[in-house]
């Protein structure tokens, strides 16, 4: 019989609450019961203060050995500071995980909207995230480009459409629909070309329904009528501003997953940032993290496991432990076990 290996899983808790949630999900991940090896690394704003370097060479070496990633949260300078990068994005872009998978779904909890069950899938390369920007007139003028391709286009579409099919197995009575977003009527080079590219990836999934969307009218609708969105593919700019909006519709950051994928990788993280002003004292809230780390479990082959701390999030939810982010008094340890204990009930599948 084939005994499986480990599952080897890279654990970055970088700043403040990461420090918090990180460990939090290590524990939930431990009791699914499957094998893992975990690497615990440094990454961030406090390791580029000690060593000069926000993502050491070393961790990102650890990182391209190991089979996914935890990354918690980093902090981040307000200002220009000299040799400083965001190490999420040097991970991002040396691993070449050219998309940000982002699902909104509705929460037992205070402010959540029902029916909401999408999902925005984000460019994770490109667009202004590039980060070619220069000074002109003496700092009054600055210019900063935006990058747009047809192969970037196309892959984020092609991984838009795919995960359109795979969600409509889920759920047979709905037919699967992709919302491309985009700004063609203003930006006719760089959004037409995202625009183009994606509705020619399109019309190879004639299952798929199409359609598209101007980037404000789409925040509008999302806002007015969510439950009618499936999938929504967007350049980077517009998929980090969307998909925090949505987060806000059902129950805050506190607990909105992300993952980001490649071919060759996967980096899973809670979308919050590392709110310093409550690190270390206990209330932050893990379920965020938690939930990135069932994305990591669906996208390296453990998709049962995924189901199972998904449902054991819910139960924790529907009991009302809550930390005071969602109106509740629960600690981050009070979630943490109520997540095991519901795990404890879920049935291996």
């Amino acid at each position: 019989m084939d005994v499986k290996q480990p599952l080897r899983i890279a654990l970055i808790p970088g700043d403040g609450i990461g420090r918090d949630v990180v460990p939090a999900a290590r524990r939930v991940l431990e009791a699914t019961g499957l094998s893992f090896q975990f690497v615990e690394l440094e990454a961030g704003w406090e390791t580029f203060e000690r060593t000069g370097t926000a993502l050491p060479p070393e961790t990102l070496a650890a990182v391209q050995g190991c089979d996914g990633t935890l990354f918690g949260a980093v902090s981040s300078p307000s200002r220009r500071v000299a040799g400083y990068s965001s190490p999420i994005l040097a991970l991002r872009s040396a691993l070449d995980l050219y998309a940000n998978l982002r699902p909104a779904i509705s929460q037992p909890v205070p402010g959540s909207r029902g029916g909401v069950n999408l999902l925005i899938v984000r460019e994770n390369t490109e667009c202004l995230y590039v980060k070619r920007e220069h000074e002109e007139e003496g700092g009054e003028r600055v210019i900063a480009e935006r990058v747009i391709t047809r192969h970037a286009s196309a892959r984020i579409a092609q991984m838009a459409f795919q995960l359109a099919q795979t969600r409509a197995a889920a759920r047979p009575e709905r037919r699967p629909r992709v919302t491309v977003v985009h700004k063609a009527n203003v930006l006719n080079l760089s959004d037409g070309l995202f625009r183009r590219t994606a509705l020619e990836v399109a019309a190879q999934y004639p299952d798929v329904e199409a359609e598209e969307q101007l980037v404000d009218s789409m925040v509008y609708r999302l806002i007015r009528e969510p439950q009618r969105y499936d999938v929504v593919v967007a350049p980077n700019l517009y998929g980090d501003i969307l998909s925090d909006a949505a987060a806000a519709l059902v129950g805050g950051l506190g607990l909105a997953p992300s993952a980001n994928v490649g071919a060759h990788g996967v980096v899973a993280e809670p979308v919050h940032g590392s709110a310093p002003d409550i690190a270390g004292q206990g209330i932050a809230n893990p379920l965020a993290c938690i939930a990135a780390a069932a994305l990591l479990l669906a996208h390296l082959g453990e998709p049962a496991a995924a189901r199972r701390i998904e449902a054991a999030v819910d139960v924790t939810l529907s009991a009302g432990v809550w930390t005071p982010d969602l109106g509740g008094s629960a600690t981050t340890e009070d979630v943490t076990r109520a997540v095991m204990e519901a795990l404890a009930h879920v049935p291996i599948l």
